[in-house]
């Protein structure tokens, strides 16, 4: 299968809200159940309000708490899909307030936003350099519905456009900073000339504001990488100038065989608790046909660990940063630490719509419904 046909598989994958429901009623409603979500605990509170903390995140009890999420273990008054029927701060929740609460979030799920990352950027030609041209700039962007941020975003999205070559491609991008400070790309784990690593003041000068830079290498080795700002990286980072380098096998055969992919960045910066740049209910769920063998590409640019748990079926682990296990295994929790590409293969072989989440449960679930890192892998008949 070719890069483009890929491509267009992967853009067949995730699935509208209007296209949820169909698969739903066509499955059983009952099986929406797995999936109880409701309001997202992140306050819109831009970076830079005055609170304290790393870019803007409030802190309890001296720790950065990503999000702005309340330190209070009943953690009251927060918003989301459900704001209004959302109790006051401090008020004790019924049994039925909280059902609503999440049956609301059930409802509202996938909830439309604007703004959509990680699509795929094609490449122009320059000889034989596959080139990529990139903008670091500010932009509004919506985690869920009504809930924007100040976010930094490559070509305005977050994640910025996933770039896809072919293992020995030789690759050129160019990055203009529309930035008030300065930046730089950091190709992360590919394996890049010294002077192309992007780290300024140690392999080359930052790239001021107004300007530009061009990194040039040869893309090895396959597998799935990232890329991310290396310079004041943790605001950086945080607030969205990341994206996925997927680098394609120049022989195909050499890993194992699958019918679709799904890219899922994680992320817990100042926007949030967050997959591939959005909160639940906003999240994309996944539709596989029973059968399917599916290829789930996990990258890790947060600051914290997120084990990704996925009910109904077992995760077939089989590489690890781009290189290959020695032996594939099995688990249905898998641990992504800060910096880690996992690649697993799901095969589909349970129907029914099948929760798929964080398992530090503060990032995925609170009395008022689910929010943050939760989606959905549907499979149908």
């Amino acid at each position: 299968m070719s890069t483009m046909e890929r491509a267009k598989e992967r853009a067949n994958g995730p699935l509208s809200r209007r296209g949820f429901v169909g698969v739903l009623s066509t499955i059983g409603a009952g099986m929406l159940g797995l999936v109880a979500c409701g309001g997202n605990t992140t306050p819109t509170v831009a970076a830079g309000s005055g609170m304290s903390g790393v870019a803007g995140m409030p802190v309890a009890g001296g720790m950065p708490v990503a999000g702005g999420m309340p330190a209070a273990s009943g953690m009251p008054g927060m918003a989301g899909s459900a704001a209004a029927a959302t109790p006051v701060a401090g008020a004790a929740l019924s049994a039925d307030e909280m059902d609503k609460l999440h049956e609301a979030g059930i409802k509202a799920f996938p909830a439309k936003t604007a703004g959509l990352g990680g699509q795929p950027l094609a490449p122009r030609m320059e000889g034989d350099f596959k080139v990529f041209d990139l903008v670091a700039k500010k932009v509004q962007w919506e985690v869920e519905p009504g809930k924007l941020f100040e976010a930094w975003g490559y070509n305005g999205v977050i994640p910025g456009p996933e770039l896809r070559v072919t293992e020995g491609d030789k690759v050129r991008v160019v990055i203009k900073n529309e930035l008030a400070e300065s930046t730089a790309i950091h190709f992360h784990g590919q394996m890049a000339p010294n002077a192309m690593d992007g780290v300024p003041f140690i392999t080359q000068p930052p790239i001021k504001p107004g300007t530009n830079f061009t990194y040039e290498f040869v893309a090895k080795p396959a597998g799935t990488h990232m890329y991310h700002s290396h310079h004041n990286a943790t605001k950086q980072v945080g607030m969205g100038l990341l994206g996925a380098f997927i680098v394609e096998p120049k022989d195909p055969k050499s890993r194992p065989p699958f019918d679709k992919e799904w890219t899922i960045v994680l992320n817990d910066g100042p926007q949030g608790f967050t997959l591939n740049g959005k909160g639940f209910p906003a999240t994309q769920p996944f539709v596989v046909k029973k059968g399917e063998k599916l290829l789930i590409r996990y990258i890790n640019e947060g600051q914290l660990l997120h084990p990704m748990h996925l009910h109904g079926m077992p995760q077939l682990v089989i590489a690890k940063d781009g290189y290959l296990q020695p032996q594939p295994w099995l688990c249905d929790t898998l641990t992504v630490a800060p910096g880690d590409r996992w690649e697993v293969i799901v095969d589909a072989t349970e129907v029914g719509t099948w929760a798929f989440h964080c398992h530090v449960l503060s990032h995925a679930e609170t009395e008022h419904g689910m929010f943050g890192m939760v989606t959905a892998l549907v499979v149908k008949e």
